[in-house]
């Protein structure tokens, strides 16, 4: 009995993990999409330079 719970907490625990790692693969493809648009749409200052889309 204990190594059926065992192996069943096991595939929890990886399924768990898949779905989790699945998430931030999204979240990463998000944030290099936006990263992409700020560094496209960022606008030109004075003298014709490129500024910073951030303010830092």
């Amino acid at each position: 009995m204990f190594p059926l719970i065992l192996v069943l907490l096991l595939a929890l625990l990886l399924f768990g993990a898949g779905f989790a790692i699945k998430i931030l693969w999204w979240v990463a493809i998000v944030v290099l999409v936006l990263w992409l648009l700020g560094f496209v749409a960022r606008s030109t200052g004075s003298g014709g330079s490129r500024g910073h889309w951030y303010r830092w």
